[in-house]
């Protein structure tokens, strides 16, 4: 996992007492984060078919996998995540859904060939550099049949030093709003700063266009967190 992310930032993924905190702390720091899920499934089900199959990759938690299948009682999962801890809340996540998800343990390699209805990634790739990025947008292409959408969303904001500040105070500020206790918000918000490989939403776009996705469409906009749809 350190060869691809940033081991400050993934260690709690592994801390199990941290994963048994995890499911609070999303809806906290992401605006919108449940209205992220439902935006998601509408984008997905505009192409993929009720008995669709669906990639998800960073589904450490289960989070999204709950909401997709709460909503969509035809779609199946194959859900990949690194973090074993994470995939365990998963399990215990998902409850009686579980029987239509298949979990992998690994990285964007770790999941099965498809071809897949659709995929999603959803608060994972700002764990990863450029390249890396790149490459597992293009490993996720590839298990997509043509025309198939892409829903992606996670930590993208301008990046020159004067507004990166504003943007990552007002990350804080809306953690503090939401509850987190203000030394807490202001600890992420340090180790956002200084080991989180954040792009520009103009860079994220590039990405998935040299992925060989096309129309990338950006759906959501919230501080510091972008999400976009595009097509294989």
């Amino acid at each position: 996992m350190a060869d691809r992310e940033p081991a400050v930032m993934v260690a709690p993924f592994s801390d199990p007492q941290a994963v048994a905190r995890y499911t609070e702390g999303p809806p906290r720091f992401v605006p919108g984060f449940a209205d992220l899920h439902r935006m998601a499934t509408v984008l997905v089900a505009e192409r993929a078919p009720a008995n669709g199959r669906v990639l998800v990759v960073g589904a450490g938690g289960g989070l999204e996998l709950l909401a997709f299948a709460g909503a969509q009682p035809g779609w199946t999962f194959d859900g990949v995540d690194p973090a074993p801890e994470m995939l365990n809340l998963a399990e215990r996540t998902l409850g009686v859904f579980l029987p239509r998800v298949n979990l992998h343990l690994g990285y964007i390699e770790a999941a099965p060939e498809g071809p897949f209805d659709a995929a999603t990634c959803l608060l994972t790739l700002h764990f990863l550099a450029a390249d890396e990025r790149r490459r597992t947008a293009m490993e996720i292409r590839r298990r997509l049949k043509s025309g198939a959408p892409l829903v992606v969303a996670h930590s993208s904001f301008p990046q020159a030093r004067a507004e990166r500040a504003v943007w990552l105070a007002r990350y804080a500020a809306f953690a503090v709003a939401s509850g987190v206790a203000p030394e807490l918000a202001h600890k992420a918000r340090a180790a956002v700063d200084a080991h989180l490989p954040v792009l520009t939403p103009e860079q994220d776009e590039a990405i998935l266009r040299d992925a060989g996705f096309t129309h990338a469409s950006l759906f959501y906009a919230a501080f510091t967190w972008r999400g976009w749809v595009a097509y294989a």
